[in-house]
């Protein structure tokens, strides 16, 4: 790949411009083209989370229950992007990074449970207007180190004034033990640069067995006091019963029959 800030030989190249205009002329490109690339990706995550609170809503007014309990969301910075570029030898260009570069941005969403995780990712992933390219399962397959979470690549429409642009986003869902898990193992590597000493890896391992134990003791104990189900409650009070309806309706027949009459009488 050609170094876009290395000066030419012949500084008549490109048309005759000298090396600094073009150097100053690549950098304004450059950041153009980035501002673009982080605003479609801010976008895409904005119609992510815009998904993922109306299913909060929903499940607390079908079910009184809500199965998220909490979401995070983070688009790449310009520097990071380019550092994750030059080491897979992807060019600087927006077509170069939009076909080889599917982590911009991202989105992670925690349940309560495990069937949580599994039931969210359905409900996000069978709507129409999103594309599943691929989704890695490491709940059911965990990762060597003990690595748990569904993780989907999704690829979200953003509506612009030029057009719809597909985005992708990596969607990470899983439980709160597996999030606090993956915190610390990430913290603990970010410290130590990768080089983990033998017996911090081994207690990770362990912890990670801890961790799902966890999680399966209490799904357990919930799924004993509310059942295994998203049910739709019918009798619970949700602001207004039926006799409230019931007077609204005879109300609004009785104004109406009351209007027609008096129409009648002119």
């Amino acid at each position: 790949m050609a170094d876009p800030t290395q000066e030419p030989a012949d500084s008549n190249s490109a048309g005759g411009e000298p090396p600094q205009l073009m150097d100053v002329a690549f950098a304004h490109r450059m950041r153009r083209d980035f501002q673009r690339i982080q605003m479609e990706h801010e976008f895409a995550v904005d119609e992510v989370l815009t998904k993922v609170s109306i299913l909060r809503r929903e499940f607390l007014h079908l079910h009184r229950y809500n199965p998220i309990e909490h979401v995070g969301s983070r688009v790449k910075s310009p520097e990071s992007i380019l550092k994750k570029a030059a080491r897979l030898g992807i060019d600087p260009t927006p077509e170069a990074i939009r076909a080889g570069i599917y982590d911009i941005a991202g989105v992670r969403i925690t349940c309560s449970f495990i069937a949580d995780t599994y039931r969210v990712l359905e409900a996000l992933t069978s709507q129409t207007d999103v594309g599943v390219l691929r989704v890695k399962d490491y709940i059911a397959q965990p990762k060597a180190n003990g690595y748990k979470s569904l993780h989907a690549l999704l690829e979200i429409p953003v509506f612009l004034s030029t057009g719809p642009v597909p985005v992708p986003v990596e969607l990470q869902v899983r439980t709160i033990a597996m999030d606090f898990w993956a915190s610390l193992e990430h913290k603990i590597y970010y410290k130590y640069e990768g080089s983990v000493p033998a017996e911090l890896v081994t207690s990770l391992t362990e912890a990670a067995h801890l961790a799902e134990q966890l999680d399966q003791r209490m799904e357990a104990l919930h799924t004993k006091v509310r059942g295994a189900g998203w049910e739709r409650v019918e009798n619970e009070p949700s602001g207004m019963n039926e006799e409230m309806l019931v007077r609204l309706w005879e109300s609004a027949r009785a104004s109406t029959a009351s209007e027609e009459s008096r129409r009648s009488a002119d």
